[in-house]
Parts: C-alpha cells; sequence; structure tokens
C-alpha cells in the first residue's frame, strides 16, 4: 500500500484557520512597519545607540511581568476576545504615534519631559564614550512621550499574544496542525519582510506619520476578519485552581519537566540575546554602510526573505526526520552568519548574510514552536504559550538592549561579532547538557503530554 501522501495545503484548506492568518498576516505587516519607523525617528531625533537600547528595555520589562498572568487569561477567557480588544487598543495606540509624529515639535518643554530626557542623556553619556557628547541630542520633548507610547504598546501586545498563539489549535483540525504552524511561521516572514521594506520606503517618501496610519488602519482590517473566526474546536474548560499561583505557574512547571522544550527554548532565548543584531541596524544603515532608511529597510527586511524561503521549502517537504539534530545545526549556522555579518563593510555581503539569518531562525522557530503546540494540552497552551513567550521576547528585547549598550561600549562591529560568537558556544552548551533534543522523535510523531 503506497504511503500517505503530505499536503502542502492541509492547514490553507480550513477557512477558519485561513481567515485568522489573513488578518494576523496583516497586523504584522503593520507592527514591524512600524518597528523600523520607531528605531529610525528616535535614531533621527537623539543619535544615540542608548537610545536604541532603550526601545528594547521599554519592550521587554511588560513582558517579564504580564507574561503569566496574560497566560493564565488566555486559558481561562475566551481567547478570540481578548484578541479583539488588543487590536483594537493597538490601532488606537498607532494613531497617538501619528499624532504625536506629526506634532512632535509643538510638544511644550515642560519640567518632567526636560527631567526625563537629561536622564536618558546621563546614562548614554556613560555608555557612549566614544562619541561626541555634542553630537548625542536629547532635546526633543516628545522623545519620553514616544517611549511612553511604546510602554503602553508591548503592554497590550504582552496582554494578548499567548491567545493569539494559544488559539491556532482550535481553528482546525489536529491532523493540520504542523502544517497550519509551518505556514504561520510563513505567513509571519512574509509580513517581516512586506513590513520593513514598506516602512522604508513610506519613510522616505511620505514620512513617519504614514506608517502609524498604516499601522492603525491594517490593525482594524484583522479586528474585522477576526469577527468571521469560529471555533472548530471548542476550548477546554478552564481547569480548576488555575487562578492560583500554582495555576499561573502551571506552564513553567510543565516545560521544566518537558527537557526537549526547555532544551529548545533556552537555545532560542541565549542565541537570541547573544546574537540578535536588529538593534544595530540603523547604526550599521548609518555608519557602517551608508544606505539611509530605504536601505535600513531592506536590512531589516533580508532576515524574513531568507526566512520565508525556508519555511516555503519546509512546508513543500515531508516533517524532518530528525528535527533536534537539525535545531542544532540551524542555529549554529545562524551565529556563523551574524560573525560574517559584524564584520562585513559591503551592503549585499551584509544582506546576504541576514538572509542566512533568516533561513536558519526559521527552522528553530518551526521545530520550537511545533514542540510547544504538539506536546502540550489544549487547557494548558496559553500558559504553556506565555513562558514560551518570556524566552522569545526576553531574548529579543534583552538582546536588543545587550546589543545597543555594547554598541555604545565597543562599536556596533564588536557588539555583532561577539554576539555571533556567543551564540555558537550555547549551541555547544545546549548539544551536550541536553541529549534528548538530539534523539527527538519526527514532528508528526509527537502527542500531548498529559
Amino acid at each position: 500500500m503506497s504511503a500517505v501522501r503530505h499536503d502542502p495545503y492541509a492547514a490553507l484548506r480550513v477557512v477558519t484557520y485561513r481567515d485568522y492568518m489573513v488578518g494576523s498576516f496583516l497586523s504584522n505587516i503593520g507592527r514591524q512597519a512600524v518597528s523600523v519607523a520607531v528605531t529610525w525617528e528616535i535614531y533621527q531625533w537623539t543619535k544615540s545607540a542608548t537610545a536604541l537600547g532603550l526601545v528594547g528595555l521599554i519592550n521587554v520589562l511588560p513582558l517579564l511581568v504580564l507574561s503569566l498572568p496574560a497566560g493564565s487569561l488566555a486559558d481561562r477567557f475566551d481567547r478570540r476576545r481578548i484578541i479583539l480588544r488588543g487590536a483594537g487598543l493597538g490601532a488606537g495606540i498607532s494613531v497617538a504615534l501619528a499624532a504625536l509624529s506629526y506634532f512632535h515639535a509643538a510638544v511644550p518643554d515642560l519640567e518632567i519631559l526636560r527631567w526625563i530626557n537629561g536622564g536618558i542623556r546621563e546614562l548614554a553619556l556613560v555608555f557612549e564614550r566614544h562619541s561626541d557628547p555634542a553630537a548625542l541630542n536629547f532635546d526633543v520633548p516628545a522623545l519620553p512621550l514616544m517611549f511612553g507610547l511604546l510602554l503602553v504598546a508591548a503592554v497590550v501586545r504582552i496582554l494578548t499574544w499567548p491567545a493569539r498563539s494559544s488559539i491556532i489549535p482550535q481553528l482546525l483540525p489536529n491532523a493540520a496542525l504542523p502544517n497550519a504552524i509551518t505556514w504561520n511561521s510563513s505567513a509571519f516572514e512574509i509580513a517581516t519582510v512586506a513590513g520593513p521594506a514598506l516602512g522604508g520606503f513610506i519613510i522616505a517618501f511620505a514620512g513617519f506619520q504614514v506608517v502609524y496610519l498604516l499601522d492603525a488602519a491594517l490593525g482594524l482590517l484583522f479586528l474585522l476578519l477576526l469577527r468571521k473566526v469560529r471555533y472548530h474546536q471548542a476550548p477546554a474548560p478552564a481547569p480548576a485552581g488555575s487562578r492560583s499561583w500554582r495555576g499561573v505557574l502551571a506552564g513553567a512547571e510543565f516545560i521544566w519537566k518537558r527537557k526537549v522544550i526547555l532544551g529548545a527554548s533556552s537555545l532560542d532565548l541565549f542565541a537570541t540575546l547573544l546574537g540578535g543584531a536588529t538593534a544595530l541596524l540603523p547604526l550599521y544603515a548609518d555608519q557602517v554602510l551608508h544606505v539611509g532608511p530605504i536601505g535600513l529597510g531592506w536590512l531589516r527586511a533580508a532576515p524574513s526573505l531568507g526566512a520565508f524561503g525556508m519555511a516555503m521549502w519546509l512546508a513543500h517537504r515531508a516533517p524532518l526526520a530528525a528535527p533536534g539534530k537539525t535545531l542544532l545545526w540551524a542555529v549554529a549556522g545562524f551565529g556563523l552568519a551574524i560573525v560574517v555579518f559584524g564584520f562585513s563593510h559591503w551592503f549585499w555581503l551584509s544582506f546576504l548574510a541576514l538572509l542566512f539569518t533568516g533561513v536558519f531562525d526559521n527552522v528553530s522557530v518551526v521545530v520550537r514552536q511545533s514542540l510547544v503546540q504538539l506536546l502540550t494540552p489544549d487547557h494548558l497552551r496559553g500558559r504553556v504559550t506565555s513562558v514560551n513567550q518570556i524566552f522569545i521576547g526576553s531574548s529579543n528585547e534583552i538582546g536588543a538592549l545587550r546589543a545597543g549598550l555594547m554598541a555604545a561600549l565597543l562599536g556596533p562591529v564588536a557588539a555583532a561579532v561577539w554576539g555571533g560568537i556567543g551564540t555558537l558556544a550555547v549551541v555547544g552548551v545546549i548539544t551536550y547538557t541536553v541529549p534528548a533534543l538530539r534523539r527527538l522523535a519526527p514532528l508528526h510523531t509527537l502527542k500531548p503530554d498529559t
């Protein structure tokens, strides 16, 4: 008897999942465009690497404080309703960013704003000793307000993210879940290609405000599509005790006992914390490669171009036979590509190196997300996703802070190169401390662990 044919479009044939994925895809395009606009606008105001690092700090604080309660909310309440409210609030925040950007010169120079700007300047002078203090500018009264709006946006994003991730298994049959995870990764990577590139072009030809208003419009479109979404599988009832602190921490307890998930998440945490170079891209675009906002948009898009190509290849091939070993090799390749990027002074070599970081990172994303979704019972998915969010988000945001401060102390090249070397060291440690990861069975054979 012939083997069952692999259907690369199994998840996309489910209308419920397809509507959700399209809406999420559009909202991610807006968010990625805003991430380019915010970092470039703040850098234009300040000319400070420390200010870019503070963007990462602002994003990571709500992550560390709110992720576990957000996971508990996703397991106790209707996930679709949580996402709807988050989409509406996010659109409102983007409108506020557009207004602040447009009227930033009219913001009054209040004492409290001068005091905050003075504190940021003193922090920048601690790290940016190689820079001319006169070149740093912390005299824009709108800067603290921009940081404040970014903090509110981060709070909304963190509170809704566990619901956004854990709702996917409820939208389609279990057999189509691994394929859905791959396509979800593909949609995210397309958004992170289109978003930064689109953001760079819009900044160059229309201004920052148009980027923020585009994000608001796409967020509202996500809200409209989400109202059409219906559950394919009924949500699991909230378990008894889920409101207690023991219940809130149940996701962390589950991951601690599943060493394979713990190893994969730890690998991503430390590799991204050390090897992440996104926060350095405005510096490279301005000081090293001299390519301006359009070049910055393409540098931001390069990893996602590579990741999208890899995601399409993974979707059209049979499931990985040895996903754990593939994951370890992929993260090692990511670290090596970061080293090449760090040394490069040629735009196209830098672009190619960043493209390969996306190729390797997508393998990590698909394997890690598959492990979390496939091995976790539905009544725990929100809380396990929230812990995984701490691993992912803290590595991205603390990594941005690490990169910004290290660039301020040693320069962007040293920050990138040593980060890549640190990533290679992490791969070696995880390879020998979590042997179960090397022996991981094919993903399509994995079942939830009760």
